[in-house]
């Protein structure tokens, strides 16, 4: 959960990005040592899952109000390129999909 919270967390603050500048470039961020953070051992999971549910309500929000030229708004990733934002609406949902089949396939392992 605290991958999730920090992955879309990180995702909304591109979206906006470039909802509000001209094509900025964005800052990529390391998982791998987000995941290694003090935080993620010290905070209880339901922490990060009520951040979700806040950050979600609100990029639903953002999104209920997009137009087709939104969609089109442009921001560049250093690795990836230039990207837009139906791609980055697309990445984010399925993102979300799949790691809650990890915690479905790991909920019906462990019996919880």
């Amino acid at each position: 959960m605290h991958h999730l919270a920090d992955s879309h967390s990180n995702g909304y603050l591109r979206f906006k990005l470039a909802l509000t500048e001209d094509v900025p470039t964005i800052v990529p961020y390391d998982e791998k040592a987000w995941a290694e953070t003090p935080d993620v051992a010290l905070t209880n999971p339901d922490v990060s899952v009520r951040l979700m549910t806040s950050l979600h309500e609100r990029w639903v929000d953002a999104l209920r109000a997009l137009n087709e030229d939104d969609a089109r708004r442009t921001f560049v990733h250093p690795e990836r390129g230039t990207l837009d934002i139906d791609w980055l609406i697309q990445m984010y949902a399925w993102h979300g999909r799949h790691h809650i089949a990890h915690v479905a396939v790991a909920r019906q392992r462990g019996g919880w």
